[in-house]
């Protein structure tokens, strides 16, 4: 398929005009950020296993009544999505302290929550993506009372979802994050599940040994990277063990545990 116009370039994807009104191409790239952007590297195939366990995700949580935007892969790095309008809103729900709660409230990495917590942060990257409370989300009207209790009953069912599919691989589902958009269908307009999900926006540690599998592998240098996410998607079944098609994922096994690039300067 050509690609059309570009209309948006991110972090981690580039998004096309799609082949039909109301589709986008939704491209995955192998650059890598940490720290607001701070931190930039590329992580050799990350685009092509991002893709494919984000569509396994994404197929999966619509056969449980989950709405998203994806609608199929393509190839190896694209996907055909809804076009939506972006919700400003970075949806966090964690089940375990790690990353910035850590700081924040002093609390050890590891340490189980009482429960399942949900925090929202402001999309803006000059910013910082700052925490915001939902009193701020009213104020500033960024999503109705409706569409952030669609968003939160929606948060929480793919949690639980996540957490049971994951725990049946082995691995803790730490914490993750959503973005979420609104389709419209006229003067009418309903939340839906966008963005992806894959290793960038989770925390995921494997449950015997507590080794990350997800970019804090490329946050805190550790190593590995490739070999992680390949793991991950090799539990979930997208790649077989004897054979790490698909095509372009055979390039990672040359860089393994190396990082191409260099932390950015302040």
């Amino acid at each position: 398929m050509s690609r059309r116009r570009q209309i948006y370039e991110g972090k981690a994807k580039i998004l096309y005009e799609g082949p039909e009104p109301g589709t986008i191409i939704q491209y995955f790239k192998d650059d890598a950020t940490a720290f607001n952007a701070e931190k930039k590297g590329t992580i050799n195939g990350k685009g092509v296993i991002n893709n494919r366990i984000s569509e396994y995700v994404f197929t999966r949580l619509s056969h449980i009544g989950i709405p998203t935007h994806f609608i199929r892969r393509l190839n190896m790095r694209e996907q055909l999505v809804r076009q939506v309008e972006i919700v400003p809103i970075e949806v966090i729900v964690r089940n375990v302290a790690a990353g910035s709660i850590c700081k924040r409230l002093g609390l050890a990495e590891g340490d189980p929550l009482p429960h399942t917590l949900i925090e929202y942060c402001y999309k803006d990257d000059a910013l910082g993506d700052p925490l915001v409370a939902e009193e701020h989300i009213a104020c500033f009207n960024w999503a109705s009372q409706e569409e952030m209790q669609d968003i939160a009953s929606m948060a929480i069912r793919v949690n639980d979802f996540l957490s049971g599919m994951f725990a049946a691989i082995d691995i803790r589902l730490v914490d993750f994050k959503l973005e979420f958009g609104r389709l419209y269908d006229g003067d009418f307009s309903r939340v839906i599940l966008a963005d992806e999900i894959s290793p960038d926006g989770c925390r995921l540690w494997d449950m015997n040994t507590n080794e990350k599998m997800d970019k804090d592998r490329f946050r805190q240098d550790l190593g590995g990277i490739e070999d992680a996410y390949q793991e991950v998607a090799r539990r979930l079944g997208i790649l077989n063990n004897d054979d790490n098609s698909p095509g372009e994922v055979l390039d990672m096994s040359a860089h393994r545990g190396k990082m191409r690039g260099k932390p950015a300067k302040k």
